[in-house]
């Protein structure tokens, strides 16, 4: 009999759909896999799925099949150096899936059968007395109030069309709050930061080439300036070219503190407002690779 994996699907993902599922489950058992579905019926499903795991069987084998924020809601449930996480991709924009280079569901499948694992650091950020871990990034400022602004019909309807009508939003109603950055030796004052875990943001933009899941620490990126600068900074990011310099300022840091009262949003869902903490929790699970 081969390994025992508990998939979790969540049928809202943006590119759900159950041939896709069942071929999912195919695979694994055509594999040598002895694959378990759990479905989720709620936002709580999978870090509840999760904990119960890792409470009740050594070293879980954890496959989610949905998109970054299901990753996200997993990773909230695990308990640290207890389990293995392997991803599906069948979000709206898959970033982990990206980071890992991952392009489809049988690419993913034939990667869990293959069984090749590396620990990953996490982040762990502490906000109006609540923890919440990240695996890809948190910000604060403008990313985290279009999160926050983000219409759930909207998203039904248009997916990542979504995110642009709420940044449309915030930038007719421009906040001109500053914060003040703290970490690695450094203090920012900025407009916005995105404290990176991983290289991609928000799809393929290449935000902070030098992060990297694999190793403690994250790259904190300082964004200062208005309106324009944010354009700027969207058309370096659609040309691959962000670097530091004009208006944008990027360190390394174990921890970061951030002080100011904006939006947070963590792994793509809003977590409230600053000011807040961060920091880096290092080998805290296994992924396959």
């Amino acid at each position: 009999m081969g390994r025992r994996c508990f998939v979790i699907v969540n049928p809202t993902s943006g590119s759900f759909s159950q041939p896709k599922v069942d071929s999912i489950m195919n695979g694994l058992k055509q594999g040598g896999m002895e694959a378990e579905l759990l479905p989720t019926t709620s936002a709580l499903d999978p870090a509840l799925f999760a904990k119960r795991l890792c409470d009740e069987v050594a070293d879980p084998l954890i496959v989610v099949a949905g998109g970054d924020g299901t990753v996200n809601g997993v990773l909230n449930g695990l308990t640290a150096k207890a389990a293995t996480l392997a991803v599906v991709p069948m979000g709206t924009s898959n970033v982990l899936a990206r980071e890992l280079k991952i392009a489809t569901a049988e690419d993913a499948v034939a990667r869990i059968v293959r069984g090749d694992t590396r620990p990953v650091s996490v982040g762990e950020i502490s906000c109006g007395g609540e923890t919440k871990r990240f695996l890809l990034m948190a910000g604060v400022g403008v990313d985290g109030a279009v999160v926050e602004g983000v219409r759930l019909a909207e998203k039904r309807r248009f997916g990542k069309g979504a995110y642009a009508l709420s940044a449309f939003r915030v930038m007719r109603d421009w906040d001109r709050a500053s914060l003040t950055v703290t970490g690695g030796g450094r203090s920012v004052e900025c407009h916005s930061v995105i404290v990176c875990n991983a290289v991609r943001y928000a799809g393929d933009f290449l935000l902070a080439p030098q992060a990297d899941l694999f190793a403690p620490g994250f790259q904190v990126v300082c964004i200062k300036g208005g309106r324009t600068d944010y354009f700027k900074l969207f058309l370096l990011l659609l040309a691959g070219r962000v670097s530091e310099g004009s208006g944008v300022t990027v360190f390394s840091a174990e921890e970061v503190e951030i002080t100011g009262n904006k939006a947070v949003q963590c792994d793509g869902d809003y977590f409230g407002c600053a000011p807040l903490r961060m920091r880096s929790l290092g080998e805290f699970m296994r992924v396959v690779v």
